[in-house]
């Protein structure tokens, strides 16, 4: 495993394929909230002889130390965008699962020269269509979530008021971590994908629930090259899995067109 230090933040990455082969796109993949570079080794061995690889670790997961402060996904692609620009890296294929999608959005809206396309599977930087009953729902549960933070003082019952609040995501964080995941969930990356120029393709499982297809119809709508793929059956993370082999078949075509 290997590190650079970009913005005073510490990423971990691993490399593979064709390493030598400078006729080949280098393909740079970014994992989803939670997981690391392991998640993508079965797609990366199937398409190991098309390109050059990079599996990225973000800070704070993987084999990467946490970041210095709650970093946006703005700040994430400044720094990798940087890193590629010390280390004259060609343009690459951005190839992203949820959450490496929302930094892969602002690296391609902030660093166009780096992208020379883009996949996001089940990808995430949307927000979700909800009915109004559901929206007032959150609006009541959040402010009374905050109210309850700083009224009860710190002690077992005030762990148990963020436990039955917060998602499994949330309770699964601390420190900077949890500062950062309220930040990326409370974005919303329409303008930014409004900017994105390169070609992208976009994979969504029908039964996602966590990133629905309709996010991925959305991103359609706003990215002016996309191709849109659902797949049947598959939610948010058997499509790395089960889906896999429709995933790979994608990708394999996607890198004939650009």
């Amino acid at each position: 495993m290997q590190k650079f230090i970009s913005h005073n933040a510490t990423f971990a990455y691993t490399t593979g394929g064709k390493e030598d082969d400078t006729s080949l796109p280098v393909i740079v993949w970014a994992h989803g909230w939670g997981l690391s570079h392991k998640n993508f080794k079965p797609l990366i061995s199937s398409l190991e002889q098309h390109a050059k690889h990079i599996a990225l670790d973000f800070p704070g997961f993987g084999e990467a130390p946490e970041p210095p402060e709650e970093w946006d996904t703005s700040q994430h692609a400044d720094a990798i965008a940087a890193w590629m620009k010390e280390t004259n890296m060609p343009p690459v294929i951005w190839v992203g699962h949820s959450y490496g999608c929302r930094i892969g959005t602002q690296l391609a809206a902030r660093h166009s020269e780096c992208v020379r396309g883009m996949v996001y599977i089940a990808g995430a930087g949307l927000k979700k269509h909800r009915p109004l009953c559901h929206r007032l729902y959150l609006y009541l549960r959040v402010h009374l979530f905050k109210i309850l933070r700083h009224l009860v003082p710190e002690g077992s019952l005030k762990q148990k008021i963020i436990k039955f609040f917060g998602s499994a995501d949330y309770n699964h964080t601390s420190g900077v971590m949890r500062k950062l995941f309220v930040r990326v969930v409370n974005e919303d990356l329409v303008e930014e994908a409004k900017q994105i120029t390169c070609p992208v393709a976009l994979i969504y499982g029908t039964e996602d629930t966590e990133t629905p297809p309709s996010i991925g119809k959305k991103y359609d709508r706003l990215i002016e090259n996309s191709q849109l793929h659902l797949l049947n059956g598959q939610d948010h993370y058997s499509v790395l899995q089960s889906g896999r082999h429709q995933v790979i078949k994608i990708i394999s075509e996607f890198l004939k067109e650009v």
